[in-house]
């Protein structure tokens, strides 16, 4: 992708079959000359040329002699847009025969066809947001709950460019006491800055570093679901189980035992919070290879979740128990473990050695066939859960991207530090605080380059 060009752009914004109407949206220094060849105001008076900025103007798209669609045309004028440049936005009927149409009438105008995106980008080259903002636009888009929302709406609206504005601003400050003082180096009795003032200053922007950081953990898991193994033996309902909680039939259910050889992932929310459901394989004893392979899969998942789900077959509780429970309770340490006693429809005896000989202290019966009880795990799933209650205020990072450049950050700063403790030389101490600066800029794009800009943006979908 190109990141600097005239081109004026065009693509349809609105994901199709999505409702009644469309909106077709042009960027780019010709959009209203272009967009005026095809468009005709209903009123002969008016033209798009002339039309003020944030007004619509109700036409028609005109395909020759013939009419295409009637429309409405939303004018805005650069640098007051999304884009920062002209932009014209059609909104039009739904159909996509009309989009498609459109679309080519500008395209025979003059017009390209967006890339996927570029109207952010070209937001960000044109300095109407910076990095992280243009990548919460994305995540505002592909939000799918509350908590999501709520952090992408922060982020796109400044709150975390803000926090990382004023840590870059205190470390400028220090880094040039530091160099002041190298500039008068021959004088070694001059110091511009109090020693331990520079610590106090540094520890502060530690701290801020670090929370930002550490924060990262429940972002992830707000942002791509909270991953939720569920394991157990082979025929135990655990692809019922995930069926019940999905509502649909994502795994395939059968009697014969080994059904599910792989990994199965899907999201739900539940209750406001994003749940990421892993359905493994079954364990047991096999010598088919195909199955072993899957067995294999399911304890690396069972390492990555953050809830285990151990479902056990009712009717053979103690025996599974019994068999699972010393490979099994090992690799939940740190973990949340609910033990899930499905196929609560049928006869079954009591558990004595849920209660005298296992430290689980979440249990709960259930039928996944009969979708009974899944109601009160879904409760403990969010009791598990303990993510914070979050506010559009709140400052948590979500971005892989941003947190790598975090924990640089945090090493340069941690250099910073000691270097001050063991009263380092003023220009090693002065290295590790612009590196720390480069870091935090990579976040915001005031540092970075053509590959990762396009890497970020071509994520995005066409239209936006």
């Amino acid at each position: 992708m190109n990141l600097f060009t005239n081109e004026t752009i065009c693509a349809i914004s609105t994901a199709p079959g999505c409702g009644g109407i469309a909106v077709v949206r042009i960027s780019g220094p010709e959009a209203l000359a272009i967009c005026d060849t095809i468009f005709k105001p209903h009123n002969p008076a008016k033209s798009l040329l002339t039309q003020k900025a944030y007004t619509l103007c109700y036409g028609s798209i005109q395909q020759g002699e013939e009419t295409l669609d009637d429309v409405m045309a939303a004018v805005f004028r650069a640098p007051h847009s999304f884009t920062g440049e002209d932009v014209v936005e059609i909104t039009c009927h739904g159909s996509i025969y009309i989009q498609q149409q459109i679309l080519q009438l500008l395209v025979k105008q003059g017009c390209r066809i967006a890339h996927p995106g570029e109207y952010t980008q070209r937001a960000f080259m044109n300095g109407k947001m910076d990095l992280s903002q243009a990548e919460a636009v994305a995540d505002l888009i592909a939000s799918t709950s509350a908590g999501q929302h709520r952090l992408a709406l922060n982020q796109m609206r400044g709150g975390f460019s803000q926090e990382l504005k004023q840590l870059r601003d205190q470390l400028l400050h220090l880094t040039s006491l530091m160099e002041l003082e190298l500039d008068f180096s021959d004088h070694e009795e001059l110091e511009f800055a109090d020693r331990s003032e520079l610590q106090a200053l540094a520890a502060q922007i530690e701290r801020v570093i670090s929370h930002l950081a550490d924060s990262f953990s429940v972002g992830n898991a707000i942002k791509n679901g909270i991953p939720v193994a569920i394991i157990g033996e082979t025929n135990a309902g655990k692809s019922t189980l995930l069926n019940a909680l999905l509502n649909e039939e994502k795994a395939i259910v059968s009697d014969i035992h080994g059904t599910t050889r792989d990994v199965i992932e899907d999201t739900v929310n539940i209750g406001g919070v994003l749940f990421r459901f892993i359905d493994t394989a079954g364990i047991r004893e096999t010598h088919d290879t195909i199955e072993t392979l899957g067995i294999e899969r399911t304890f690396q998942k069972l390492e990555q979740a953050s809830i285990v789900l151990w479902v056990v077959d009712q009717t053979e509780a103690e025996q599974q128990i019994a068999q699972l429970s010393d490979r099994l309770l090992p690799l939940c340490e740190g973990k949340t473990l609910i033990l899930v006693l499905n196929k609560s429809d049928l006869p079954h005896s009591q558990l004595s050695i849920v209660n005298s000989q296992l430290s689980i202290n979440k249990v709960v019966s259930l039928s996944a066939k009969h979708k009974e009880g899944i109601d009160r795990l879904k409760t403990l799933l969010l009791e598990a859960a303990q993510l914070p209650t979050l506010s559009q205020n709140d400052l948590i990072v979500t971005n892989a991207r941003h947190y790598e450049a975090l924990t640089h950050a945090l090493e340069s700063i941690h250099r910073v530090q000691e270097g001050l403790s063991t009263h380092l030389s003023g220009d090693f101490i002065s290295q590790d605080l612009r590196e720390c600066i480069f870091h935090l800029s990579d976040i915001v794009g005031d540092v970075t380059t053509d590959e990762v800009l396009g890497n970020i943006f071509r994520r995005f979908c066409i239209g936006k």
